[in-house]
């Protein structure tokens, strides 16, 4: 028989918050207190630009020395990575336009204004073009104002071996004939032509660069881009290529060269008189923005995640974060080659996998041109980046 406790003889409570259920410190309370004693680096002043010493400061030498320095070489082996994805990065930057964007232009020179002043001079001379890409980020962290040496891009088309040597040359004629217009009439070409010319990547419809982005969501019926396709269905048979279009659908619709349908077809134009005009574009565009936008997005990752409270870190921290933790001294280059390397290899980390072996150096100035980041010397520990 269990024995009995006199109620009198118990041992009173000396609070009354005493039989409550006791809790350890939360995450927040815990993360708070690490914000609280995370320091702020030195600030010694401002940083104004990358501008590297060696490096001349016309228009053509700083955009051949960011073509050049934009990616690091595949290393040959103990990298991690096979023939296979070896390949599949250098398919990757060849496919890559010859695009230097104004952001990263500006990071590197020592004078914005000279550097204006110099573009504007080449292009009226003809040997530099401006292409832009509304929608491709926001405000100063936009990434689709760009310019490309016309040398370059006359190599891109003559590499195109998709096109024939007189429309090639057709091509160039327009080049020169508009130089500082982003635009070019049409009239010259032959509607096969031209629409060769917009499945190589060469042509655009200016309506597509105007669009806003948010039509591309819109429902079926409310944009003129979708209503083609979404009543395509309803009219040819299931199965067929009519139902979703046809063949010529996503030019109809307003991709990649919008309208691109007879000149007998479309008779405003020729009522009102006046030619049609189409864009000058180069292939790979897209991919090559879509790229800098991530590179740019996982740097400030990176950045915040070693200074939550202040965004702010070494350079040389920074860096190593960029390229996964895997020092590239020649000791653990030998390391890695003999198979002795117990690491990360370099292949298998986010800046291969993902990025191809773009520079630190190169998403830095991105950034730095775009006014994501700032530039600091802290005196003692050397440059440092702050998030803005």
């Amino acid at each position: 028989m269990p024995k009995s406790t006199n109620p009198l003889l118990r041992r009173k409570s000396s609070s009354p918050f005493s039989t409550l259920q006791r809790s350890k410190p939360t995450t927040n309370t815990r993360k708070a207190s690490a914000l609280d004693k995370e320091e702020r680096l030195d600030d010694t002043g401002l940083v104004a630009s990358l501008a590297a010493t060696g490096v001349r400061q016309d228009v053509i030498s700083l955009i051949r020395h960011i073509q050049s320095r934009a990616f690091d070489d595949v290393p040959d082996r103990g990298a991690g990575m096979g023939s296979e994805r070896t390949s599949e990065v250098l398919r990757f930057r060849k496919a890559l336009p010859p695009i230097v964007t104004l952001a990263h232009l500006h990071a590197i020179s020592r004078s914005s204004t000279d550097t204006e002043r110099g573009l504007a001079r080449l292009v009226a001379e003809g040997k530099v073009r401006k292409i832009t890409v509304p929608g491709r980020g926001r405000g100063g962290a936009a990434v689709g104002d760009g310019v490309v040496l016309v040398e370059d891009w006359i190599q891109c088309i003559r590499d195109e071996e998709a096109l024939d040597e007189e429309l090639r040359e057709k091509y160039i004629a327009l080049l020169s004939a508009h130089r500082a217009s982003a635009t070019t009439p049409t009239g010259s070409l032959s509607d096969v032509e031209e629409r060769n010319l917009v499945n190589t990547g060469f042509l655009t419809s200016p309506n597509a660069l105007t669009a806003m982005l948010g039509d591309l969501f819109l429902p079926p019926g409310s944009s003129s881009s979708l209503a083609t396709v979404s009543s395509a269905g309803s009219r040819a048979a299931t199965g067929t290529l009519a139902a979703v279009g046809g063949a010529g659908a996503v030019h109809e619709s307003g991709g990649s060269g919008n309208t691109l349908t007879s000149r007998t077809s479309r008779p405003s134009d020729i009522i009102k008189g006046k030619e049609r005009e189409m864009t000058f574009a180069l292939p790979g565009t897209g991919i090559y923005l879509k790229l800098l936008v991530a590179a740019r997005q996982h740097l400030l990752h990176i950045l915040k995640s070693l200074s939550p409270r202040h965004r702010e870190a070494t350079m040389e921290i920074l860096k190593e974060k960029w390229e996964g933790n895997t020092p590239n001294d020649p000791l653990n280059r030998l390391k890695r080659e003999r198979g002795e390397w117990g690491g990360v290899l370099p292949g298998k980390t986010k800046r291969w996998r993902e990025f191809y072996g773009m520079r630190f150096e190169c998403v830095l100035a991105e950034c730095v041109g775009s006014g994501l980041v700032e530039l600091f010397d802290t005196g003692a520990v050397g440059m440092a980046v702050r998030g803005r």
